[in-house]
């Protein structure tokens, strides 16, 4: 890669540090299993004028999903699990499934319809079960999970993870099992279903089949006390998009809640992790589930999760990530058959396994009304391909 060129991520992001439109961020750039660049700009805490490490250690909430994916698809290939199986055939709560019909707006009361079908895990990775979000879902399945006591995954540092998915299939899907795609907790229930068949607590089975084997060693449910300092502040905006500390109780969501020992594993958004770490990951999935001599996954099954599964938008969602279509592919820099996801703070990733490289862009700041930088430095990224 043309290292020049790369020197143009500098210059976008300290101008965006300098005019106030993001605090800070880490970018990590691996192009055939080397890192080309890897720098932070800006500010782990504004305040204090404390500059943003390298090594500092992100609330990468929904990039959580991409792990508990690789974590079912071992059991997967390990015999215990067919990807058109039942949830119900391991919890029983899902045995019998209804549909919302109608939704009384005034009381959180509904009625309901039988589902045509049972979901399966394959519904659960590409998000077509019909199972929405806590917290940031439709209006109607927000109430009718609060009503319930169903948590968006984060911060129910006591509740049991299998009682609330319990509760979960108890209630309606937003709509017919296949019908479309509706991103929800799925990936939430996906790590239910991993200590249920492991027998381990979702942080125990990350730890030994995943976290260790790759080396990962800033990546945690709950951050060691003594790691806390690199964890960068969070920040949103106002309604002037002024940059501001996150208050605590914005959406009830304290962001401490890393620090926090808990029991409640979401494998959907609970995981925090260093931008080194997260890289290690990927370019396990780079190398066809190989690092480093040790094989945590199939290449076949990898090929398997980043195969099209439903169509998205322009794109199409695998089994745990977003695919790169060719109309879009056509439009942008990524080459067809990039896989990506990104988590709620500002976080994001891109694997293109066609030119086998691998971009993290990570913040803390959401939401930000100047998120174009991560196009730009995009942009920046491929247009210093050589070959």
């Amino acid at each position: 890669m043309d290292d020049k060129r790369l020197a143009y991520i500098d210059t976008v992001m300290e101008e965006y540090v300098q005019k106030n439109w993001l605090i800070g961020s880490t970018t990590l750039v691996v192009k055939d299993n080397a890192v080309v660049y890897h720098k932070s700009h800006g500010f782990a805490d504004f305040d204090n004028k404390k500059p943003m490490p390298a090594d500092a250690i992100y609330r990468i909430m929904s990039q959580t999903k991409a792990i508990t994916s690789v974590a079912i698809m071992q059991l997967f290939e390990q015999g215990k699990l067919r990807l058109d199986q039942p949830v119900g055939d391991f919890i029983s709560e899902y045995a019998t499934q209804t549909v919302l019909k109608e939704f009384n707006p005034a009381d959180s009361s509904y009625t309901t319809e039988p589902a045509k079908r049972k979901i399966t895990i394959r519904d659960l990775l590409s998000h077509r079960s019909g199972i929405d979000y806590a917290g940031i879902g439709s209006d109607k399945m927000k109430a009718i999970y609060a009503k319930a006591g169903i948590p968006s995954g984060l911060g129910n540092t006591n509740a049991a993870l299998l009682d609330k998915m319990k509760s979960l299939g108890r209630l309606p899907l937003v709509h017919q099992p296949g019908e479309k795609f509706t991103y929800g907790l799925n990936t939430d229930l996906l790590g239910c279903l991993v200590e249920v068949i492991s027998g381990k607590p979702l942080d125990e089975y990350f730890k030994v089949n995943i976290f260790e084997p790759l080396g990962m060693k800033d990546t945690y449910f709950t951050v060691p006390l003594e790691k806390s300092s690199r964890m960068p502040k969070v920040y949103t905006e106002n309604a002037e998009n002024q940059i501001i500390p996150w208050d605590p109780t914005f959406r009830n969501l304290d962001p401490n809640y890393p620090l926090f020992p808990r029991t409640y594993f979401s494998g959907g958004a609970g995981l925090s992790a260093s931008t080194f770490d997260y890289a290690i990951f990927l370019q396990m999935l780079v190398n066809g589930g190989v690092y480093n001599g040790k094989q945590i996954l199939g290449r076949r099954t990898i090929e398997l999760m980043t195969s099209p599964q439903i169509a998205v938008g322009n794109d199409n969602f695998g089994l745990g990530f977003r695919i790169t279509s060719k109309k879009s592919a056509d439009l942008n820099m990524f080459s067809e058959g990039t896989y990506s996801w990104g988590g709620y703070y500002g976080t994001s990733y891109y694997v293109d396994p066609k030119e086998k490289l691998i971009i993290l862009i990570m913040t803390q700041h959401t939401p930000n009304s100047h998120g174009d930088f991560n196009q730009k430095v995009e942009n920046i990224i491929y247009s210093s391909l050589k070959k």
